[in-house]
């Protein structure tokens, strides 16, 4: 185990001989950290945290108490000898109880950016992809293969299945049911998840200008109010001069689960 001397690991942590540990990270009472693990510095490990074999984290993380990173897939066909990551960037904060599980796939990677907030009970699945400063509320869950975009914030109890896509800045009301992709900059609400308007305290947040808002709005009403064909609709969107209308038109084309809507669609 690499720089052991410039950590504070407490007695009672059990570390691998065969991690690597980078320097300045403080290992708390009780932590596990198995054979395979990477972490780089600055790092630290509350009470009870766990990384599990193939675990690689950056710098300047925070986990919380009895949180397990890189538990094994939650998929009645895994081979438990299969080969697989959890990779963690810079500056994420995941508290109590959260778990992230490594990927199904040999070689493939369960993958957190940077800055990203998860709070207690969060689940996190195999393959999942969550961008950059993305905020998971208590007690949702993510399905396998769920990616989340840079800054989307999901609400607490949410369930999304497998396999979908959730959008940048999108952002998702509590306990909502998402079974389809979430478009970027829009606001999903209810059971099943529904289409409410635009995400307009996350924008302005943002930084979104008012020209930036009004392209957005003509955009909402394109997609979800108008009875044309989708292509006619895509082909709108490309043409208004808003790179945000050229987003939501590429995110659409790129969909395989299709989206959640207005209900007045």
């Amino acid at each position: 185990m690499e720089c052991r001397l410039s950590n504070k690991i407490h007695p009672t942590a059990i570390v691998s001989g065969q991690a690597q540990l980078g320097e300045s990270n403080v290992v708390g009472p009780y932590v596990v950290i198995e054979d395979n693990v990477q972490i780089g510095n600055e790092n630290s490990l509350l009470t009870g945290t766990v990384l599990k074999n193939g675990v690689k984290m950056g710098d300047a993380n925070t986990v919380h108490e009895y949180a397990v990173i890189g538990g094994a897939p939650q998929d009645v066909g895994f081979n438990s000898t299969t080969l697989s990551y959890v990779t963690i960037g810079d500056r994420n904060t995941l508290r109590e109880y959260v778990t992230v599980h490594r990927a199904s796939k040999a070689e493939a990677m369960t993958r957190l950016g940077d800055r990203n907030y998860l709070m207690t009970q969060v689940h996190v699945a195999h393959d999942c992809l969550l961008g950059d400063q993305v905020t998971i509320a208590p007690g949702t869950g993510l399905g396998g293969f769920v990616h989340v975009a840079d800054r989307a914030f999901i609400s607490g109890g949410v369930m999304v299945h497998q396999f979908v896509h959730i959008g940048t800045l999108a952002m998702i009301g509590g306990n909502a049911k998402i079974t389809q992709d979430v478009l970027p900059y829009m606001l999903i609400d209810g059971v099943p998840g529904t289409a409410r308007g635009l995400n307009l305290v996350g924008l302005r947040r943002a930084g979104f200008s008012r020209s930036d808002l009004q392209a957005l709005k003509k955009a909402y009403q394109l997609i979800h109010r108008s009875s044309r064909p989708l292509q006619a609709i895509l082909d709108e969107l490309r043409g208004m001069d808003s790179p945000y209308a050229l987003h939501l038109a590429e995110f659409i084309a790129s969909s395989n689960r299709s989206f959640h809507r207005d209900k007045q669609h």
